[in-house]
């Protein structure tokens, strides 16, 4: 885990140890006593710019030892209980809650399990794709690959999807075209939020699938190639996201907002669908159907400047 211990496939003690520590740290750094109820004493002078250790450890019910030792990142054979308490105390989030209890798992010797993850489409959503002709719709993993789109999705996506990154390798991939491709900071109408969430949803998986060699390469790479995602992977943050709106650059068809959901596949682990629908009567609506039009003739797709 690039920026944050775990460097290699499989589960390392050492490295997950201090992304528990760092993790757990982060967290309690963002926390001021005032947001967790607690008395500041000392004329408000801190040489912390959170909560101390004993101050999580008061909120949370256990010893300062303890918390400590937590901290540290010896998480191994810790009760749910615990855990909820540490939870609450340092105010995690549905998508940090989540993470924490996937390190814990991580640390028990009875919980490290591969997690599957599905590598191809099956026939049958390949052709539930073809059928939303009129929806822009992809399948991808936890990793940000691609696996397969309609013609509505390709177009849609079409600068990822004609990136010089991915002339030569597969699958296309919107964290590399992100930090990686110069197009990535036109295509993403709010670059800053699409990296942060980026990021975050990555940091997520790593939690829910540690063993998992590509997503801890692709972490590598881009932590490596991008100061960017190197600066952004180090806050430790943690997302996930079901639904919201895109906003969108296509260089056909202009600044697009587009709502959309994201449903997991639960006969394929790991594996997503994520479709967009604009709003009725739309701008979206109206230059989805163009490029729906071009699409499906097959015709060369006009230059905005032409």
């Amino acid at each position: 885990m690039p920026g944050g211990g775990l460097t290699v496939a499989g589960i390392d003690i050492e490295n997950l140890a201090a992304e528990v520590r760092e993790f757990l740290s982060t967290r309690r750094a963002r926390i001021t006593p005032e947001q967790a109820g607690l008395p500041v004493y000392g004329g408000g002078s801190r040489r912390v710019a959170g909560l101390r250790r004993e101050e999580v450890a008061l909120l949370a019910g256990m010893s300062v030892d303890y918390y400590v030792r937590l901290e540290r990142g010896n998480l191994s054979g810790v009760s749910d209980s615990v855990l909820e308490a540490l939870a609450r105390a340092l105010q995690f989030n549905e998508a940090e809650r989540t993470y924490f209890y996937d390190l814990a798992r991580a640390a028990t010797p009875s919980g490290r399990r591969p997690t599957v993850t599905a590598s191809r489409v099956r026939p049958t959503i390949l052709r539930m794709l073809d059928s939303m002709a009129n929806v822009p719709a992809y399948v991808r993993n936890a990793r940000f690959d691609i696996l397969a789109a309609n013609e509505l999705g390709r177009a849609l996506y079409a600068p990822v999807f004609d990136s010089p990154l991915f002339a030569q390798r597969g699958p296309v991939n919107t964290a590399r075209f992100l930090f990686l491709d110069p197009g990535g900071q036109d295509f993403w109408a709010d670059w800053d939020k699409g990296a942060d969430d980026s990021v975050a949803f990555l940091r997520a998986e790593t939690g829910r699938a540690p063993h998992d060699k590509a997503l801890t390469d692709l972490i590598g790479e881009l932590t490596t190639r991008s100061d960017d995602f190197a600066r952004r992977w180090a806050r430790h943050d943690v997302k996930t996201h079901r639904t919201g709106t895109k906003n969108l650059h296509h260089p056909l068809v202009g600044d697009l907002a587009l709502p959309y959901e994201a449903m997991d596949l639960p006969a394929d682990p790991g594996l997503r669908l994520n479709f967009y629908t604009p709003e009725p009567d739309s701008r979206e609506q109206e230059a989805l159907a163009l490029l729906a039009s071009w699409a499906g003739t097959g015709t060369v797709v006009p230059s905005v400047s032409d």
